[in-house]
């Protein structure tokens, strides 16, 4: 029996051969180490993540998080709910948010669920990959399978607005959270804690209807993490990891800069901390190679 157990909700991108899969490799070469055991919600959808603010409506959006939690209650309902993917995450907290305040919307949901057999209750926590890590082991037990610390590296924790905002992690501050900069620690490389644009918005969907805004907003996120020495940047969000990696082209065609840093998951820096090789951490997903870590990764372990 494995250490902890959750109902798992991987979420479209981390999908085989989407944007975030290297991100779904290395989460689970990480829990592999840590003893926990991830068990994939049955028959789950998509969180329409985006639909109900492109005209999609408010209660199709809700309704589709709200079949996702109803099949956990149903399958794994003795087990709080975990996301990877911040916008699942953060799509699913308001959901249950919303329903709990609303005797109307839940007589909606559950009226629109009975027809598929299923009933929402909203028991179950919902929680982020990264709460679960900090909340339920703490640093000191995610640090104790480290065999090859990523000494010598410099890294930027960016944290981003959905696992930040309005819920985020217990404990940790809003304007200045903590939790990516003592993860980075934990695994032995350096944390760059002075860095100032951990919580600023990547743009999110902004990259495809407004490019120009969510390029100068990526351009503040680079900018700083390269002013405070940074080797690589470091996030817990998919949208966040896919805009500050591939837009940096991009904006050194527009802006004349020269970027080209590594934008990685702390879990692809646990896996490689914890003896996994490239692979194993999904570092073939990258676009911009993260050769620091690879080189880590290739070496023996510390005895």
């Amino acid at each position: 029996m494995a250490r902890k157990e959750y109902s798992f909700y991987p979420g479209c991108s981390s999908e085989r051969k989407t944007s975030a899969s290297n991100y779904m490799v290395s989460v689970e070469s990480m829990c592999k180490t840590l003893d926990i055991k991830l068990n994939e919600i049955p028959d789950w959808n998509c969180c329409g993540a985006s639909i109900g603010y492109a005209e999609g409506g408010e209660l199709p959006r809700h309704a589709m998080n709200a079949r996702n939690i109803a099949l956990s209650e149903k399958h794994h309902g003795n087990q709080d709910i975990v996301a990877t993917c911040a916008a699942c995450w953060l799509g699913a907290k308001e959901t249950q948010e919303r329903i709990s305040h609303s005797g109307e919307m839940l007589g909606d949901i559950n009226s629109i669920l009975s027809e598929a057999g299923l009933k929402y209750e909203g028991k179950q926590k919902i929680r982020h990959m990264v709460e679960v890590l900090i909340e339920d082991l703490g640093y000191e037990e995610l640090g104790k399978p480290v065999v090859k610390p990523l000494e010598g590296i410099k890294i930027a924790g960016y944290v981003g607005c959905q696992t930040n905002r309005p819920f985020g992690v217990d404990g940790e501050s809003f304007e200045n959270p903590k939790y990516l900069d003592k993860l980075v620690e934990t695994v032995g490389a350096e944390a760059l804690d002075k860095y100032d644009q951990k919580v600023t918005c990547c743009g999110g969907a902004l990259a495809f209807s407004e490019p120009d805004k969510s390029q100068a907003q990526i351009k503040k996120i680079i900018e700083s993490a390269y002013d405070h020495g940074a080797d690589m940047i470091v996030t817990p969000c998919p949208v966040c990891q896919l805009n500050v990696e591939i837009y940096q082209g991009q904006i050194n065609k527009k802006y004349g800069t020269k970027f080209n840093i590594p934008v990685t998951y702390y879990s692809q820096l646990m896996t490689v901390a914890y003896g996994g090789s490239a692979k194993e951490a999904g570092l073939d997903g990258n676009i911009i190679r993260s050769t620091q870590l690879e080189k880590i990764a290739a070496r023996p372990a510390k005895k």
